[in-house]
């Protein structure tokens, strides 16, 4: 019980200016990733899926800024450009995406669910248009569909060499 005062004490502390929608979406923007990277190395204590998460989760990262950059796009509150795609949908649906394709609908039901919530406050906040949540969920969904693999002993990977498309295969027995 104390350890929920004090975490609730600091989400009511955490922007004081601002609505706890907003505040809301701040914080598990951070506490998604965390919980996933936890979930894989403390509860399931998969190393390896904690790499491809950390893959995973960086070149979400990544491409998401190194978009907002070059588009450009002014928020729906005008406070910067850095609107599209959404970092925030980014990051939770990258989360949320590692925990379903690394170990299935038990964890990742209640991620999807906070990843659309933070989505949704987003957009309520007047951070973004429903356009820069739905990219950057995409994002984040995308790159783990070809960095985690579905079970730690069998890996699947997209193959195109210029001339050959197809998919390669790893299995450890």
């Amino acid at each position: 019980m104390k350890n929920l005062l004090v975490s609730l004490a600091f989400i009511a502390s955490f922007g004081a200016n601002a609505s706890f929608t907003d505040n809301s979406s701040d914080l598990l923007e951070f506490a998604l990733p965390a919980a996933a990277a936890s979930i894989a190395y403390f509860v399931e204590e998969d190393e390896e899926g904690l790499w491809q998460f950390g893959y995973s989760l960086g070149a979400t990262a990544l491409t998401t800024y190194a978009l907002k950059a070059a588009v450009d796009k002014e928020r729906p509150n005008g406070k910067d450009n850095d609107a599209f795609p959404s970092g925030h949908a980014a990051l939770t649906f990258s989360s949320a995406g590692f925990l379903h394709r690394r170990y299935g609908w038990q964890y990742a039901l209640p991620a999807y669910l906070l990843a659309g919530y933070t989505g949704y406050a987003r957009v309520q906040t007047d951070n973004h248009e429903v356009v820069d949540v739905l990219a950057g969920a995409a994002i984040g969904m995308a790159f783990n569909h070809f960095i985690v693999s579905p079970h730690p002993d069998l890996a699947i990977a997209p193959y195109y060499d210029g001339e050959t498309a197809g998919l390669v295969g790893q299995f450890k027995f």
